[in-house]
């Protein structure tokens, strides 16, 4: 199964030096997603990142920065609904609804379906699908391999996210809320789950 990291939404004073070290042990893509960030914020980290990083980077926000530095693509949202003119690179999206997994699904290399749990970082953010839901939307053939599971996802729903038929999952909190140096460690496990769910 898929395992895509989105960042915080606010930078760490060390975040370079982390998402370099989580590309090393294994995360193959990294969502950058800072909705308050200047172009010339997000420029800066990405400078600060080593050469073989970019590539597995794609960006939420200020698309001009994909072409400039190779990164791996665009994730599209209310504030920036279309790619940019020419863009080679993947398009993935946020999804709120399963009426929108059906409308964009088809027309993107992966989707976000979100909130599917209980939000670790957003207080107050509830799920927003029963499984029950889910698992007559997979049913219907709206749940499967490019339909990625966000929200509330951590090493505990890893394998129901699985049996949902979820594609992947995207993490965020359960990554991010742990003291520094267990960030690399918990990573770890998260990608060993995810790829024994094949």
């Amino acid at each position: 199964m898929k395992l895509i990291l989105i960042t915080p939404p606010r930078f760490r004073p060390d975040e370079a030096r982390e998402i370099a070290a989580l590309f090393r042990a294994g995360l193959e893509t990294l969502h950058l997603r800072k909705p308050q960030a200047s172009a010339a914020e997000l420029e800066a980290l990405l400078r600060r990142l080593p050469a073989d990083c970019l590539p597995r980077i794609v960006l939420h926000d200020h698309f001009a920065l994909c072409a400039a530095y190779g990164l791996k693509g665009v994730h599209l949202n209310s504030r920036n609904p279309l790619p940019p003119q020419g863009h080679a690179g993947s398009v993935s999206r946020s999804c709120h609804s399963l009426d929108e997994v059906r409308l964009h699904a088809p027309l993107c290399d992966y989707v976000f379906l979100s909130p599917v749990y209980d939000s670790i970082s957003k207080e107050g953010y509830g799920a927003a699908f029963t499984p029950d839901v889910l698992r007559r939307a997979r049913a219907e053939g709206l749940i499967y391999n490019k339909v990625y599971a966000l929200g509330g996802v951590g090493l505990e729903q890893l394998p129901e996210v699985h049996a949902l038929g979820f594609g992947g999952a995207a993490v965020l909190g359960d990554v991010w809320q742990r003291e520094p140096q267990e960030l690399v460690s918990h990573f770890e496990k998260l990608k060993q789950t995810a790829d024994k769910l094949i």
